[in-house]
């Protein structure tokens, strides 16, 4: 019986010390091959939008897939479909090598000690959801949590509900003018002993790289627990748990060219072991009677129920791709691009950037500097002045230019830079300098209509 992993392994590029972008974009199906849009609306009229490719820099939002998780899944669904763990069959046997081995994959991926340390989620939402709740009887009254106040909606309500459930305080982070943290105001929280920090490792709606492992040292010495959000990093940057030494890391799948539906909630074993699960049924039963129920042992005890089997395999396949790829000259690739994308954008008139380092560590988090940097990976936010950002999305969405457009699941993070929403311009290993410049004409083009 040929496996679903086995099967995707013929459709990689091999590793190599040089990076081909032109062959790593060959790989992404929708970006070579055609789009909804590109093709005509379904009533067959093809009069609209031209034959202009899709120019995809949403990457922040979802990533496009390649063919080998493509393939991986339909290989599991053609050759391999059985449920996992529970049956004596074949099938259910190479259903359940291949979603164990993924777990091992994704454990090598971030460096966890042991692969019972990684749990399968629907995402990094579901995970922080997930830890949050498991955490509930570990909390009391008045204990405090510190939340990155730049952080997106799924990394604040789920410990607003933890609060609601023990007494405990959310308080943000403070932020300095341009939207990254005030590292003196973190310090000056620590000193209230908090009982948990939850950071981003990449802000989701600006693109800026937080300096977690400092952030994450001075949170131990305070005696907190520690959670990374690393939806935005994973695809970007190598990330190695164990020398963050963090409690806690999540991310999702489909933004690191896997698919949707399926994420990871890392966690240290003695600190995943504690968690009460939130779902309970399935494989994570050990014993049942109406006199009571014993649960097993991790990671199956919080994985209940049946498992997104063949996203986890498509999650694998992800990896594999990631690993077949040099991974300093695809950050180099990526940040080249990210510099020369601000660099365009510097050189509009009626334009406002987000995000970027204003060196404001002069004690007051708030004095911007005269030429920011940009500390940003994979996404950078901007807006016309004066123009709503939805119109700007609209009129960019009419050249076949997808960009983000909206408050990006970050509220609080808007309401402090004083935006109702900006525009989030985001790529991937795919993306290229055509793309930057396809972009930066068509907000030329916005530009002249709406200013």
């Amino acid at each position: 019986m040929t496996s679903a992993n086995q099967s995707t392994s013929t459709h990689l590029q091999p590793a190599s010390t040089e990076f081909d972008h032109n062959a790593v974009r060959a790989q992404f199906p929708l970006l070579t091959l055609g789009n909804t849009q590109q093709d005509g609306d379904s009533d067959g009229d093809n009069s609209g939008q031209g034959e202009q490719q899709v120019c995809y820099l949403d990457t922040a939002a979802t990533s496009q897939k390649p063919q080998c998780v493509i393939d991986a899944m339909t290989a599991y669904y053609q050759r391999s479909n059985a449920n996992v763990h529970r049956a004596a069959h074949q099938l259910s046997a190479a259903a359940t090598r291949d979603y164990e081995a993924v777990r091992e994959q994704v454990a090598s991926f971030i460096n966890a000690a042991s692969s019972r340390e990684i749990i399968f989620t629907q995402g990094t939402t579901s995970a922080i959801n997930m830890l949050s709740y498991g955490l509930t009887e570990q909390f009391a009254k008045g204990d405090v949590i510190l939340v990155d106040g730049a952080a997106h909606h799924a990394n604040i309500v789920p410990w607003q509900e933890l609060a609601k459930r023990t007494g405990a305080i959310v308080k943000p982070i403070p932020l300095t003018n341009n939207g990254l943290i005030c590292q003196q105001g973190y310090q000056t929280l620590l000193v209230q002993k908090p009982k948990l920090v939850a950071l981003a490792h990449v802000t989701n709606a600006l693109g800026t790289i937080n300096p977690v492992a400092d952030m994450l040292a001075q949170a131990q010495q305070a005696g907190a627990m520690t959670f990374v959000d690393g939806a935005q990093a994973v695809a970007h940057l190598t990330v190695d748990v164990s020398a963050l030494n963090c409690d806690f890391y999540a991310f999702s799948g489909h933004k690191m060219y896997g698919p949707t539906g399926i994420g990871v909630l890392y966690g240290k074993f003695e600190q995943l072991d504690k968690l009460t699960p939130m779902l309970t049924g399935g494989e994570m039963i050990k014993t049942v009677s109406f006199s009571g129920t014993t649960f097993g042992e991790l990671p199956n005890r919080l994985e209940a129920g049946t498992p997104a089997i063949a996203e986890v395999i498509g999650l694998g396949a992800a990896i594999e791709f990631l690993n077949s790829l040099d991974k300093t000259h695809v950050s180099n690739h990526e940040r080249g691009l990210m510099s020369y994308l601000q660099q365009q954008l510097s050189l509009l008139e009626d334009i406002n950037l987000y995000g970027l380092d204003d060196s404001s560590e002069d004690g007051s988090c708030g004095t911007q500097s005269v030429q920011p940097q940009s500390t940003n990976v994979g996404a950078l936010a901007f807006n016309i002045k004066g123009e709503h950002h939805q119109d700007v999305g609209i009129l960019l969405d009419q050249q076949n230019i997808a960009v983000r457009c909206g408050h990006h699941c970050a509220m609080p993070l808007m309401e402090h830079l004083a935006l109702a929403g900006c525009c989030r311009v985001s790529i991937g290993v795919y993306s290229n300098k055509a793309d930057i410049d396809r972009f930066i004409n068509g907000l030329k083009e916005v530009i002249d209509i709406l200013v």
